[in-house]
């Protein structure tokens, strides 16, 4: 059971960022077992299985991410990550393009939310097509968020506007991928059981946004369209395109 992490939690991540080579790792594996790794794995499991409880079984895993950075990529500022998270989401090949929940664990901050990684752009133009088909339906479903503070939307946007069917829905329509996702500098709630409550609480409020999210791989591509420019010459353009 989880029951909180610890000063000594945030001290090593602290230490590792600034003695990133393999051996003060290496001395120092015990410490990052016990005062990093477990307590996550801890609160990943717990989560998980509490989540499962309260929501339903939709057929979720969850994982706790390695220390160690990918070994085929240049490593300039050392070999180990600095910070863990973990996620639950349901098994995928192309995991960075399915919805996932997820905590973070930083030296100075801490996140977690419900979001892609990389969404694809044949999903957000599903999204833009299931927007255009029903908006009353899609301002219903996210209205719950504009009555709290723990979320926030965020993700990168499309440089040229794309004209949405409302307001409303104009906050997702030019998304180019997007997370809700709730930030917070590291505190006194990081060291209690009240931190594992927290993320069950806020991964069941945004559930019925995973579940729209996660069909939307389902749906048919966008019918492509023939736009007219002013020259007479037609250019042919579709929903996965980015401006």
């Amino acid at each position: 059971m989880f029951e909180g992490f610890s000063q000594y939690t945030i001290d090593f991540m602290w230490n590792l960022r600034f003695n990133n080579n393999k051996p003060w790792f290496e001395e120092h594996k015990e410490e990052f077992r016990r005062e990093f790794l477990t307590p996550m794995k801890e609160l990943g499991g717990e989560v998980f299985e509490r989540v499962k409880e309260a929501c339903g079984d939709r057929g979720f895993i969850h994982k706790v991410s390695r220390i160690y950075k990918d070994a085929r990529r240049n490593h300039s500022d050392g070999p180990y990550r600095d910070h863990l998270w973990f996620s639950i989401e349901r098994p995928s090949e192309e995991w960075t393009s399915t919805p996932v929940f997820w905590f973070e664990l930083m030296p100075e901050t801490w996140s977690y939310g419900l979001g892609y990684y990389l969404a694809k752009p044949a999903t957000m133009a599903k999204l833009r097509a299931r927007i255009d088909k029903d908006p009353k339906k899609f301002e219903r479903l996210v209205a719950p968020l504009a009555k709290q503070e723990e979320f926030v939307l965020d993700g990168p946007e499309y440089a040229r506007k794309k004209e949405s069917p409302t307001p409303v829905t104009a906050l997702w329509y030019n998304k180019k991928g997007c997370s809700l996702v709730h930030n917070q500098e590291n505190g006194p709630e990081l060291f209690s059981r009240k931190l594992a409550d927290r993320l069950v609480s806020g991964y069941a409020f945004l559930m019925p946004l995973y579940d729209y999210f996660v069909t939307l791989d389902s749906d048919p591509t966008p019918v492509e369209r023939l736009d007219i420019k002013p020259t007479g010459k037609r250019e042919q353009t579709d929903g996965l395109s980015q401006n």
